[in-house]
This record gives C-alpha cells, sequence and structure tokens, in this order.
C-alpha cells in the first residue's frame, strides 16, 4: 500500500478507491438516510466530500492519461466514466489501473 504513494498512477488507484467508497455511501446509505427517515445530515456531510474526491479524482486522471500518452478513445474516457458509475472505480481499478 506505501508503494502507491510513490507513483501518480499510484496516487490515482487510490484516489480511485476513495471515490468509489464515498459514492457508495452517499448512494446506499445517505440519500436513502435523507428520503427513507427524514434526516439530511449525512448528506451534508458526505456531498462536499464525495464531490472533492470526484474532482479529484478527474483531474488525477487526465494528469496521468497526458503524462502516460494515454489514448483518449482506449483508455481515458473508461477512467473517467467510470467515477459515474457506482461500483466503476472499483472495476477500473482491477482491469485497467492496477496493470500498469
Amino acid at each position: 500500500m506505501i508503494d502507491l504513494f510513490k507513483t501518480k498512477i499510484g496516487r490515482l488507484r487510490i484516489i480511485a478507491i476513495l471515490e468509489g467508497i464515498s459514492l457508495l455511501t452517499l448512494v446506499f446509505i445517505a440519500v436513502p438516510m435523507k428520503y427513507g427517515f427524514d434526516n439530511p445530515a449525512f448528506v451534508k456531510m458526505m456531498g462536499p466530500i464525495h464531490g472533492s474526491l470526484f474532482l479529484l479524482f478527474l483531474f488525477n486522471t487526465l494528469s496521468v492519461g497526458i503524462e502516460q500518452n494515454w489514448k483518449f478513445k482506449e483508455t481515458t474516457w473508461k477512467v473517467l466514466l467510470a467515477c459515474f458509475i457506482p461500483f466503476g472505480t472499483f472495476y477500473i481499478d482491477k482491469k485497467i489501473l492496477s496493470k500498469l
């Protein structure tokens, strides 16, 4: 795990996992609490955290894509799309990022 902090791809993988966890927390815990139990406190807390991680993931993906000369049509768009889909960042980490 410490080795992941040494490279840009490693840091992107860490951000991808954190972003994925924040999205799942927001979608499967915070939003049901807001609408099912009329308790928006967790959404108010998780929303900005997820938003920050989302933007960090987008910027780092583009940065790594440019640095590694990824072809947009082959790799970059898949990685970017992953952050919009629950469990997507976990899938991309296993299928693409872990192999780089």
